[in-house]
């Protein structure tokens, strides 16, 4: 082999972390994100977990004890809750990618993407991509049922795309969150368990299910902070589903979109900067 022969080699075979060009690393990463797609139309369980459990929780409390719940305003139950399910696709959303992740860790399918000349960022990207088509594809399953069950916006089309672009930002960052957990614990029994308890800690310590005030008196502030609250309460005013009385009287509540904005921002600059320290450590790289 000439030495310009065995240069060139070299050079195709060096991963693009060094500041490939930027086509080819957008091909590489869709096309990462193309594989989790083509396993998942073959093992389509992750869809249907993803789906389910936001599904269960509006059928068993936002149709079946809808004449419980008191919420002040006049807004049905159904309005009310609709956002509180529907941010129900992001939180579910941590627990599978984080197992994703620790199972290609644990596996050796990242050892062979190594062997490739394809920047590492790629491998997570992708899985990112491949699984926000999975929330998009469960929250539109979640909205037709909820549309179903008696869920009506009712602040004009821009406004309601606008609310769904909201879920989509956050269910984009819980992606993060969950490939940050999967490079940070790697044993998949550990992973189970902390995502269900994001899912549940979450979810019941905001205005998910009853208004803030409808709270014990020492989680009022816990919630009015939590940023699945900011979320739901900024998703309910695009939506036209946000009640009077419903929300806390403290800064996020009265600007929910500012919060929203800041938080989801700091979260997922946090998990993504975190997620490829642990996954180049993890490699070796």
């Amino acid at each position: 082999m000439t030495t310009a022969t065995a240069t060139t080699t070299a050079k195709t075979a060096a991963p693009r972390d060094g500041g490939g060009a930027l086509p080819g690393y957008v091909s590489d990463t869709l096309a990462l994100a193309g594989r989790h797609l083509v396993h998942l139309r073959r093992s389509p369980g992750r869809l249907v977990l993803v789906t389910m459990n936001p599904l269960v929780m509006l059928i068993a409390i936002g149709y079946l004890f809808r004449e419980s719940m008191n919420i002040p305003g006049n807004v049905a139950y159904e309005d009310f809750i609709m956002a509180g399910i529907a941010i129900q696709v992001g939180l579910t959303s941590v627990g599978p990618t984080a197992i994703g992740v620790a199972m290609d860790l644990r596996n050796g399918l990242v050892d062979r993407f190594r062997s490739l000349p394809i920047a590492s960022s790629t491998v997570l990207i992708g899985r990112t991509l491949s699984d926000l088509f999975v929330g998009a594809v469960s929250l539109t399953a979640v909205s037709l049922v909820g549309l179903g069950v008696g869920w009506r916006p009712h602040n004009g089309f821009l406004q309601t795309l606008a609310g769904f672009g909201v879920l989509l930002a956050f269910i984009y960052t819980m992606l993060w969150l969950g490939i940050l957990l999967g490079t940070a614990m790697k044993n998949v029994e550990a992973i189970d368990g902390s995502g269900a308890l994001v899912l549940v800690i979450l979810s019941f310590l905001s205005n998910a299910y009853v208004g803030v005030g409808g709270l014990p008196g020492w989680l009022q502030p816990i919630a009015e902070w939590n940023p699945v609250t900011s979320v739901i309460t900024t998703t309910r005013r695009l939506w036209g589903n946000d009640p009077v009385g419903a929300t806390g009287t403290g800064f996020p509540s009265e600007h929910p979109g500012l919060v929203t904005a800041i938080m989801l921002t700091t979260l997922l600059v946090v998990s993504v900067f975190g997620s490829l320290r642990g996954f180049r450590k993890a490699v070796g790289n």
